[in-house]
């Protein structure tokens, strides 16, 4: 039977007013609450409010609007069923055959700075939800829309069923609303479970499955991605996206979204292998970046903090790189870049991403998974010359080039050393077994490139245990250091500075990543 009745209460308006006039074309009466009502009359549509259809007022705040008989009744009774029709006709409950909600903003309201545990739970949504499970529960009688992107699948289905739905699309529908509705629950249990009772009791989780990868770490390792991974980034081009590449994507946006100056970084299974900033132009940005390692970029991952432009996409062209991440591009650096199909082009958006950074960091456990708090800031930077541990104290350029390098060190693999000036790294050494180890690997890849470490700072993500992993930065040039610090050995390694006559500076925090 056709759709005769729809309610409509939606937190994001976005496509409301196009949907509900396909709706009022098919002569489909349009029941409606509160700001949605507001918005469809603003639009010239006829509605007519809940709280007038259902003989009830909205009571506490609007707490209570839409849970009603004639609301739940409407959308639950059988429509196959006598007695249902019967009880229905009794007590003046319409059917409602069409429900679209989507639910107040909890996730996004407590990813707000500052957030009260008061503003989140008015954010909790009651009556939505119960609607949605309703619908869902009779989805053999009821259309239930809850994403944006599905209002136009529904009007083409009506079009082509005489204004009806098919059962197979409300029966994705409906899946989609129990999927969205547990999701919903697990953010909310996650949040009161911290924030109300001060401690971590639970964690629950439910994410949709967005794509099927080409593969693991490996070609014979099936891949799944769950969530919501395209609304911080959109492939523009190339082959379809591996379990590595969205591992290489991450780190990327990751290193690039700690730095507000015009940067390159080029990674290499999820290292940074070089980084380079420029005020004026990004392509000098990018030869202080690829000047750093020109062998490991090969096959690698580029990403820049700006508008990737025509003369950058230029000289990228020419090596073979398999992922480009940017915030956009300009028209003349797609062109140049779309001549090599296979090559992955990620549009960054740069709003989403922030929010989603906001969440906690996920890794599979035996028996379970661990939850961690990302390591959002490069902590220990402000009132750097208060800090300094040395005789001698940093100039103003070397005290640049140590917060260029305590913010590349935090996202290289630990034991972690870089090697850097105020625009550029120089050496880097990742995942050594010794720090000592990592100080002569960066040593060695800056001689490789024909870099010198002369006047250079040092970035340590740890503390020295011994002198040796400094004398060994010292001995290549280095002039200044930045690190840590707690060392039982501090005194030592202090000494050993003081000697060469180096300036250094402890933060008090590490920034290890394993």
């Amino acid at each position: 039977m056709a759709i005769k009745r729809a309610l409509l209460s939606v937190s994001d308006k976005t496509g409301l007013v196009d949907f509900a006039k396909g709706l009022h074309e098919f002569g489909v009466e349009l029941l409606s609450t509160g700001g949605t009502a507001s918005t469809l009359r603003e639009a010239g549509l006829p509605v007519v409010d809940v709280d007038t259809y259902t003989g009830a007022p909205e009571l506490f705040e609007g707490r209570l609007k839409t849970l009603h008989p004639k609301v739940h009744g409407g959308l639950l009774q059988k429509r196959d069923s006598k007695e249902h029709q019967k009880q229905a006709k009794e007590n003046d409950i319409p059917q409602i055959d069409l429900v679209v909600v989507n639910l107040y903003p909890f996730e996004e309201t407590i990813a707000q700075e500052g957030v009260t545990l008061a503003e989140a739970i008015e954010k909790i949504d009651i009556g939505g939800p119960s609607m949605l499970r309703s619908a869902a529960k009779n989805y053999s009688s009821v259309t239930v829309v809850t994403e944006v992107d599905d209002y136009s699948r529904v009007l083409a289905d009506m079009m082509e069923n005489s204004g009806d739905t098919t059962l197979k699309l409300r029966e994705e529908c409906a899946v989609k609303v129990f999927l969205r509705t547990s999701s919903y629950d697990g953010a909310i249990t996650n949040y009161l479970s911290q924030a109300a009772e001060g401690t971590k009791s639970n964690f629950s989780l439910t994410l949709p499955l967005e794509r099927k990868l080409r593969y693991g770490d490996n070609p014979h390792q099936s891949a799944n991605l769950y969530g919501s991974f395209d609304k911080c980034f959109t492939q523009l081009q190339g082959k379809e996206l591996s379990y590595t590449n969205i591992l290489d994507i991450e780190a990327a946006a990751d290193i690039i979204y700690d730095f507000a100056r015009p940067t390159v970084a080029i990674l290499k299974h999820t290292n940074p292998c070089g980084i380079g900033q420029d005020d004026e132009c990004l392509r000098k940005a990018w030869d202080l970046a690829f000047e750093t390692d020109k062998q490991a970029p090969f096959g690698g991952v580029i990403v820049c903090n700006r508008p990737l432009s025509a003369k950058l996409a230029r000289v990228i062209s020419e090596i073979f790189t398999d992922v480009i991440i940017a915030p956009d591009y300009e028209t003349e650096a797609r062109a140049i870049l779309q001549k090599k199909k296979n090559l992955r082009l990620i549009k960054m958006n740069t709003v989403a991403y922030a929010l989603d950074k906001k969440k906690p960091l996920l890794r599979s456990a035996p028996g379970g998974i661990m939850v961690m708090d990302r390591d959002h800031t490069p902590l220990g930077l402000e009132n750097l010359e208060e800090k300094v541990v040395t005789k001698r104290p940093p100039t103003e350029e070397e005290l640049r080039a140590m917060k260029f390098a305590w913010k590349v060190v935090k996202h290289v693999k630990s034991n972690a050393i870089i090697f850097a000036k105020a625009d550029r790294t120089l050496g880097i050494g990742a995942g050594q077994m010794s720090r000592v180890d990592s100080s002569k690997v960066a040593v060695w890849k800056a001689e490789q490139a024909g870099l010198s470490l002369e006047g250079s700072v040092l970035a340590s993500d740890g503390l020295f245990p011994f002198a040796d992993g400094l004398d060994a930065a010292i001995e290549a040039g280095a002039t200044a250091c930045i690190q840590p610090g707690g060392s039982i050995r501090d005194e030592e390694v202090i000494a050993a500075a003081d000697a060469a006559g180096i300036a250094m500076v402890f933060t008090g925090h590490r920034h290890f990543r394993h």
